[in-house]
């Protein structure tokens, strides 16, 4: 079965990458590519029928610019433009067409978490059928190294799988984030260190358990490293990505539930590389 991926175009200079990395997902995957801008609906009927054909016509053309900077063929594609809330339209139609991967372009206004939150991007990452791609590198750039942040959750093991379906030669990296249970608590304690040494192996035997049950539950797994880092997870992922950016970050999503939704909207503040978020099924 061919499929469809789904870019939601706004025109703009900051969406030109995105739309440039979903013309080669497409050609890559032999996927029909499925173009969507979406229109004010409250501007005059006349106004929007004149508004449609332009930028239909806009984004052909623009789709032939990519192509013949990238050296690219012409993916199957269908362009539309539809009328309502960008990121209703936008999940509506991903669930109508049962597409298989959303693409969007980053949140143009970094830095500024408060605005982030209410952005077409945010809201679609919150009800999205599928994997969303919020892209802001060029697409000349090979996702070759991917990070997968790993709690071994039901989320993070389906983004997982998901990111080996769709990047099989990749390098992955799992990254897991641990901090030892009754630290603060015991640390005046006379026998903290040998505690700790205890509760360290403890917890390393447990995490390579975890590592080789997932292992064996997936089938043809290439070589993926794990690293095992001490500290809050937020801050030890923003670290690893200053310090060692991967070409794409495959993270599991669950919403705005506590101290993963400020996880999600640190890194859709300040995207350190493209980011594909994944819902739990």
């Amino acid at each position: 079965m061919t499929q469809t991926l789904l870019f939601a175009c706004d025109l703009s200079a900051e969406n030109r990458a995105a739309y440039a990395r979903a013309v080669r997902l497409a050609v890559e995957n032999g996927a029909r590519l499925d173009v969507l801008h979406v229109l004010d609906p409250y501007l005059p009927r006349r106004v929007l029928h004149d508004l449609e054909a332009a930028v239909v016509a806009d984004m052909q053309a623009l789709l032939t610019d990519i192509r013949e900077d990238y050296a690219l063929p012409e993916p199957a594609t269908l362009m539309q433009t539809v009328t309502g809330a960008p990121y209703a339209e936008i999940v509506r139609e991903a669930h109508e067409r049962k597409v298989d991967l959303i693409i969007l372009g980053a949140h143009r206004k970094r830095g500024q978490p408060d605005l982030v939150t209410g952005t077409t991007l945010a809201r679609v990452l919150r009800s999205a059928p599928c994997p969303v791609l919020s892209v802001s590198h060029l697409a000349n750039q090979d996702w070759d190294d991917i990070l997968v942040p790993m709690d071994f959750s039901l989320t993070s093991r389906h983004t997982l799988r998901e990111t080996l379906k769709r990047f099989p030669e990749a390098r992955l990296t799992l990254l897991h984030a641990w901090q030892l249970p009754g630290e603060r608590e015991l640390g005046s304690y006379k026998g903290y260190a040998n505690w700790r040494d205890r509760e360290l192996e403890r917890l390393r035997q447990q995490l390579q358990r975890e590592v080789d049950q997932l292992m064996n539950e997936l089938d043809n797994v290439p070589d993926i490293e794990l690293v095992l880092e001490q500290g809050d997870p937020l801050d030890i992922l923003m670290h690893r990505l200053r310090h060692q950016p991967p070409d794409l970050l495959a993270l599991g999503s669950r919403g705005q539930l506590g101290r993963h939704g400020q996880i999600t909207e640190s890194l859709l503040t300040e995207p350190h590389c493209d980011i594909m978020l994944c819902r739990a099924w």
